[in-house]
């Protein structure tokens, strides 16, 4: 029952859509070539209209592309120097460590040695047996 009140509806809009089309062109102040290059010329103006704003648009969607490239660029450019400050960091406590170990193996190579020899002092020089 909703479905067919919706349709009378429907059939009761575009019955009165017509009624009024043609009662405005009855009562229309112009005649029919006047009317007709009236809504011809408003179309063209229309289409110009729509045009200029979609060559506006694109002008301004491609200024905005153009600009976040750039800014993208730079955020590349940024992350890059990041990246290589960072690296060089990284080298640098890497050869700190380096030089640390280095140092420590020699330093533990020395005690190991004087050890030995301080052993060698006390002791006297071990003996060597024959098997």
């Amino acid at each position: 029952m909703a479905e067919e009140s919706k349709s009378y509806g429907l059939a009761w809009f575009l019955a009165g859509l017509g009624v009024g089309a043609l009662v405005g062109i009855l009562y229309a102040p112009k005649s029919g070539r006047e009317l007709r290059q009236d809504i011809a010329s408003g179309a063209r103006e229309g289409t110009d209209y729509l045009r200029a704003r979609t060559r506006e648009a694109a002008e301004e969607v491609g200024a905005l592309v153009d600009k976040s490239k750039e800014q993208m660029s730079e955020y590349v450019e940024r992350g890059r120097e990041a990246m290589d400050r960072s690296r060089a960091q990284w080298e640098e406590f890497v050869e700190r460590g380096r030089n640390l170990v280095s140092k420590q193996t020699t330093r533990v190579g020395a005690a190991i040695d004087a050890g030995r020899q301080a052993y060698t002092a006390s002791v006297g020089e071990p003996e060597v047996r024959e098997s």
